[in-house]
């Protein structure tokens, strides 16, 4: 079982390097965060996605 981490509230959006791959924190209406893991090419992928959604 993992261990349990207190919260210390929401925070930005951020992407952060850990090890091999990517870590995106993103805040969640209600409160808590979407926590996902990328490898490399997930992320160019991802970057692409959203260039293209906004453009």
């Amino acid at each position: 079982m993992a261990a349990m981490k207190p919260r210390t509230g929401d925070g930005p959006m951020e992407v952060t390097k850990e090890g091999r791959g990517y870590v995106m924190r993103v805040p969640l209406e209600g409160g808590g965060r979407l926590v996902v893991e990328l490898n490399g090419d997930e992320v160019a992928e991802l970057g692409e996605k959203l260039t293209a959604a906004v453009s």
